[in-house]
């Protein structure tokens, strides 16, 4: 295999996929990347069995062949060569040379038939949706994804594609994030499924404001295709719990607030919130909001807030990040508050399909 490609193509080639890589894995091939040419140049292909990406990048090729190059270690290397073309060479023994300027390098690679087979999508369900509709829905639902593993089902976001409607869900517990967007599709490619959080991050790094994005499901596998490049990832197992019976009903209390001024007095109020009780207090008062954080041996802080409120005083005490992350992933300049009591969850509003469920906590005043 010979072939020739610029800095540029390459690197950025290599950045979409080089984060897929396994760090800890037994088997040496996967922390290589696959390098392939096609017809119009070269594709990039990296797996951790779990989620695979591809891309494919402008390349003039010499002599068609494959091989697999630490894909790392090849990314380090071309970000420091000098920015002209770039020559990969590589022998029978799956050793390549590279050559930029007066820049050398021999690499040695493995064989192409290690490297596990990229998934095909023949018998998929297919779905087509604006990359800036889902950006904006992973955007506004991914912070609330759980971390913890034993929960593996809230390891991901739930898509649900019914009644003509795409819904991502993502939960931990203690809060829930939901975003609706109408998008048109047979009735007989409804479905719920999980896509796990390794591919939701990935996909973020690709998806753009522009184009569209093909969203192929089999059995147990999902393929998003994107910008010349396709991200495949095996899917979570189990059924998601029932999220709808977590939303709360009709509001008692219902308040519109700068979103902006609210995330600003909130993170400086939780500044000296404990990491073992971490909590801030919500206190509506009329027309005005008091956020306060009282921790003993650490100390106090408060912040008001003007704010149009003519219901009845009510305080409640909420984990501080869990509230900040809505606001700084919501591009909205004012959000709506809705609360029932101090005890029931609190319900975060904007004025698209969008909530956001946070449980209250219980703090002795």
């Amino acid at each position: 295999m010979k072939f020739a490609v610029t800095k540029e193509a390459l690197l950025d080639g290599l950045q979409r996929i080089q984060n897929v890589v396994s760090t800890r894995s037994t088997l040496p091939v996967l922390t290589n990347a696959l390098l392939e040419t096609t017809e119009t140049g070269l594709r990039l292909t990296t797996t951790d069995l779990e989620v695979a990406i591809r891309t494919e990048i402008t390349a003039q090729v010499e002599k068609a062949g494959a091989t697999t190059l630490p894909a790392r270690r090849l990314a380090a290397i071309v970000r420091e060569l000098p920015a002209s073309e770039i020559t990969i060479e590589t022998d029978a023994k799956n050793i390549s040379t590279l050559r930029c300027g007066s820049s050398y390098f021999k690499i040695f690679g493995l064989a192409k038939d290690e490297f596990p087979a990229f998934p095909s999508f023949k018998e998929a369900k297919t779905y087509t949706i604006k990359q800036s509709e889902l950006r904006d829905g992973l955007r506004k639902t991914s912070y609330a994804i759980s971390v913890d593993e034993t929960r593996y089902v809230l390891n991901g976001i739930l898509f649900s594609f019914k009644e003509n409607k795409l819904t991502l869900v993502a939960t931990d517990g203690r809060r829930l994030a939901l975003f609706d967007s109408d998008l048109e599709f047979p009735r007989s490619h409804e479905r719920d499924f999980i896509v796990p959080t390794k591919a939701i991050t990935e996909l973020q790094r690709l998806l753009t404001e522009d184009g569209e994005v093909q969203i192929s499901v089999a059995e147990n596998l999902i393929s998003f295709e994107l910008n010349g490049s396709q991200l495949v990832s095996k899917l979570v197992e189990g059924n998601y719990p029932n999220y709808r019976q977590v939303i709360p009903g009709e509001a008692k209390e219902r308040v519109t607030i700068e979103r902006e001024a609210l995330l600003n007095c909130v993170r400086r109020v939780s500044l000296l919130s404990s990491d073992k009780t971490s909590s801030v207090r919500i206190n509506f008062t009329k027309n005005n909001l008091d956020i306060t954080a009282n921790t003993p041996e650490v100390g106090e802080a408060r912040e008001s807030m003007a704010v149009v409120y003519r219901g009845r005083d009510i305080s409640i005490a909420f984990n501080p990040e869990f509230l900040l992350d809505p606001l700084r992933n919501l591009p909205n300049d004012e959000i709506h508050i809705e609360l029932i009591d101090e005890m029931s969850p609190g319900v975060i509003k904007i004025n698209t399909p969008f909530l956001y469920v946070i449980m209250p906590m219980r703090v002795s005043v």
